[in-house]
């Protein structure tokens, strides 16, 4: 089912291996079918659809429910608003590092594509294998649960919702999400930027009261915003892993580059009006929390935007659950959209089973890139602690993002001739992976158990590689069985290889 790969390095341009031609198979012949159109996957994603993809991505429901981890471990008001201020900052300038990296090497993948890039083989495979068997399916079930359990709510305002009616619902939330993608390029774009509008909304929705109260005096929470309860020596630095966190998501861009119009333009302004965007919507949004509820009371709430909007907008804070679920849901297809598309990129170089490189002939999405991760996102979603597997894995994507933005270094000094439409300064990298790297100890000094755990999980990625792609003395049995299931999921996927070759 994977594909020995025959170039290590995607500069080389040699993604595909097999059968190129871009036409169906048929199950009893060998014999092609003629005059098939060019099967790409297309350039769709113009700059708004891109701004659409970043903030839909990075604004989940955390905003809404529980920015109380940068408080907590902050102690006071003010120094909890300069984390957020600085943790936007510091994504920011992790997004600019991208947006170097996404000009100057125009392959879809994101992290794996760059790590593949600088580092080799190995470490890219070890990156797409904790990505595909839990990372991303944990992660889509957990903000899938949010949209189940908030779009339920104002039905349930008077008791407790089922657990097995938030599931069901979920379930139906993940699989519109995968149908979604399956279908249209365009229609997903479309909806994302519908959702984002609706998050922005929401965020507006409290902003808006925010000011106002400010505007009438209301300014008590903000006096002495600096004295109170000091950060601890691990307090501080645990606020800023919880700040950085909530921005999570402004790579999403770098993983669908192929499919953006004028990536050189394009890519990085979508992230910087994205990145601006989100940093002065998360800072005046915990402002103005802060209005209306005190940091004990936060603290204690369970969900701060339905507290904020039942002392503020009366009955219309019944509206606040719908606008939360919708940005969960813009947050589970905006990671479809781009995880689908990194899964696609691994398989055309060999590192993932040959049918996930393959597009449908009609719709010319990357169906089986999509789908596969439905079936995981359904074992993730009713079986386990969904939490704590992203736990033992959290570190895993800091460490190999951090890798990724070092690589950008690395190549400045390898390849200093290398075209580089958009460059930024070396110590915005240099900041980036620090911090990085500094939230990759962090997590191994205040929880070494599930860290511990977590790189033992990573670690299966090198046997596998060894066990998958190195090793080609395969039983014939094997790889007959592997060739024939391909043949038959494509033709009942209709779905064919890339006919474009991919060159620089």
């Amino acid at each position: 089912m994977v594909r020995k790969p025959g170039v290590s390095t995607i500069s080389k341009g040699n993604y595909l291996q097999g059968n190129a031609s871009g036409r169906l198979p048929s199950m009893g012949s060998s014999k092609e079918p003629a005059g098939q159109e060019k099967v790409v996957l297309k350039k769709k994603i113009t700059l708004l659809r891109g701004v659409s993809i970043i903030i839909g991505t990075v604004i989940g429901a955390g905003i809404f429910i529980s920015p109380k981890g940068v408080l907590r471990n902050t102690g006071t008001v003010g120094m909890s608003l300069v984390v957020w201020t600085v943790c936007g900052i510091l994504s920011l300038f992790g997004a600019l590092s991208y947006a170097e990296l996404g000009t100057s090497i125009k392959k879809s993948g994101g992290h794996y594509t760059y790590i593949l890039e600088v580092f080799g083989p190995l470490l890219a495979f070890v990156r797409v294998w904790v990505e595909l068997l839990i990372i991303r399916p944990a992660a889509t079930a957990v903000i899938s649960l949010a949209f189940g359990r908030y779009i339920l709510e104002p039905f349930f305002i008077h008791c407790e919702i089922p657990e097995l009616a938030i599931k069901l619902i979920t379930a139906v939330g993940i699989t519109a999400v995968m149908v979604l993608n399956s279908v249209s390029v365009s229609w997903s774009a479309r909806i994302q930027i519908f959702l984002t509008f609706c998050k922005l909304t929401a965020i507006l929705i409290i902003i808006v009261p925010g000011v106002m109260q400010l505007i009438k005096g209301q300014t008590q929470h903000f006096k002495d915003a600096f004295s109170g309860r000091d950060a601890s020596l691990m307090g501080l630095p645990l606020a800023f892993y919880y700040g950085m966190y909530a921005y999570a998501g402004w790579f999403y861009l770098n993983f669908v580059t192929e499919e953006v119009e004028n990536p050189e333009k394009n890519v990085p302004l979508a992230i910087c009006i994205s990145m601006v965007i989100v940093t002065v919507g998360y800072v005046l949004t915990n402002v103005a929390y802060f209005t209306t509820i005190s940091a004990e009371e936060l603290l204690l709430s369970n969900a701060v935007a339905v507290t904020f909007s039942e002392r503020l907008l009366g009955n219309f804070s019944l509206a606040v659950p719908i606008f939360v679920a919708l940005s969960c849901f813009g947050s589970m297809n905006g990671g479809v959209f781009a995880v689908s598309r990194l899964f696609y990129v691994a398989s055309r170089e060999g590192h993932l089973p040959e049918i996930l490189s393959m597009i449908h002939v009609h719709k010319h999405t990357p169906l089986p890139a999509v789908i596969v991760l439905h079936p995981l996102t359904m074992i993730m979603l009713f079986s386990g602690d969904l939490n704590s597997l992203l736990n033992f894995l959290s570190f895993a994507r800091w460490l190999f993002i951090g890798l990724a933005v070092a690589g950008l270094i690395y190549l400045r000094y390898k390849r200093p001739d290398m075209h580089r439409p958009f460059k930024v300064p070396l110590f915005i990298p240099a900041l980036f992976s620090f911090t990085c790297f500094f939230m990759v100890a962090l997590s191994l000094y205040s929880d070494p158990f599930s860290t511990g755990i977590g790189f033992v999980i990573t670690l299966t990625g090198v046997p596998a590689y060894y066990l998958f792609i190195i090793w080609d003395k395969k039983p014939k049995w094997f790889r007959k069985m592997s060739d024939k299931m391909t043949r038959t999921l494509q033709v009942l996927l209709k779905v064919v290889p890339e006919e474009d070759c991919h060159k620089e």
